[in-house]
């Protein structure tokens, strides 16, 4: 499934100047593979991330991570995708059919994942449910899984910050559970994959909440909206496609939609954000240029505090498309996709280590540097 252990060059980070150290993981259910392999990367580097923020499958990566001690996070990654493959005897019987992938896929829709969810019968055969339960499938297998591979004493600890997203059914609002206001459970990383109408919403503390991915399937603005602002490295982890080909076929137009819908206005995101950080920027270095009588006044010192000088190094890493992959690619939990996606995470951020876009030249009046990773080369814009 996943490569194994490699020796690697330990990459020592000067936290004093780049603050503090953040993973931010998008949803997409079996893309998620590419997610653990960044963090195999990183780990065997001795990069450990200070905050790990993710939503739905990224929501689950982030709960492994943040809830396991560092030596035992990857051992626990490769648990969870090792019990997320499809079962060999299946993927036989499916390439013997001459139906390969197409077929896999069917199975995975009739049958669920074993250790993720189960088809909920009373929902197919149209049965009133509770609103807990309402959705096509179980995942209390998922919870299962969860709580034999989550330390919940390591999670509440919040040595390491989690924060997950989920969208309230009732008000249609992002809602993102913080480890460092509140302790969370296995139940907030539980609500942040519920995704509709596949998964019932899950209940917390009297509110019904689902995968947060419907609102913001990306949830950088969980970094570049905390408050008090830090200087930082964030890695962020995006395994569905911004950009793409006209579809000329309905598959295609089906792949290209969910892309388009789950990539979730990264792209726009990142870049109000640039702007954002620039004048801030600028409204600092304007503050200091003011003569000491003038900056010391009430009014000055208030308009004064809508500027900050903390800056962050963005390094988007982007999962590449796999050969014949189509609109069910986030379903495709067999050997080949899983470990076919882990080895491309751990190899791009391999890449990212060794050229530490970072370390490189850029505009000092500047707050949000981005690294763009794309096809093997690293472009840096900032």
């Amino acid at each position: 499934m996943a490569t194994k252990s490699k020796p690697t060059t330990r990459h020592a980070l000067d936290r004093t100047e780049l603050g503090q150290i953040v993973l931010v993981l998008q949803g997409g259910g079996a893309l998620g593979a590419y997610q653990a392999g960044v963090y195999q990367a990183l780990d065997e580097a001795g990069i450990e991330p200070d905050w790990v923020i993710g939503t739905s499958i990224g929501a689950i990566n982030a709960g492994i991570i943040a809830g396991n001690r560092p030596d035992q996070r990857l051992p626990r990654l490769r648990e969870f995708w090792a019990r997320m493959r499809r079962d060999p005897m299946t993927e036989l019987l499916c390439a013997v059919s001459g139906w390969g992938a197409v077929a896999a896929n069917a199975m995975t829709v009739m049958a669920g994942v074993p250790a993720f969810f189960r088809p909920n019968p009373w929902a197919v055969l149209g049965i009133p449910l509770t609103p807990d339960a309402a959705g096509y499938y179980t995942t209390a297998p998922l919870e299962a899984t969860l709580r034999d591979l989550i330390d919940v004493d390591v999670l509440g600890a919040c040595t390491t910050r989690l924060t997950v997203g989920a969208a309230s059914v009732r008000t249609a609002e992002m809602r993102y559970f913080d480890s460092r206001e509140m302790p969370l459970s296995i139940r907030h990383i539980m609500a942040s994959g519920a995704l509709p109408p596949a998964f019932p919403a899950v209940r917390i503390d009297g509110e019904l909440y689902w995968d947060g991915g419907i609102l913001s399937n990306t949830p950088v603005e969980a970094v570049f909206d905390d408050n008090p602002r830090k200087s930082g490295l964030v890695f962020t982890v995006n395994i569905w496609h911004p950009d793409g080909p006209e579809p000329e076929d309905m598959v295609k137009v089906m792949t290209r939609q969910k892309d388009v819908q789950y990539a979730s206005r990264a792209k726009s995101q990142v870049e109000r954000q640039k702007q954002i950080h620039r004048l801030r920027h600028v409204i600092a270095e304007l503050a200091r240029k003011l003569p000491d009588e003038m900056r010391d006044s009430a009014e000055v010192r208030r308009l004064a505090g809508f500027g900050c000088l903390t800056r962050m190094h963005v390094v988007r890493l982007q999962a590449p498309a796999i050969a014949g992959e189509d609109h069910t690619k986030d379903i495709d939990f067999s050997s080949g996709g899983i470990g076919g996606r882990w080895e491309a995470g751990y190899a791009d951020t391999l890449r990212v280590l060794e050229q530490q876009p970072w370390t490189h030249k850029f505009d000092p009046l500047e707050g949000f540097i981005l690294h763009e990773t794309e096809a093997g080369a690293i472009l840096s814009e900032g």
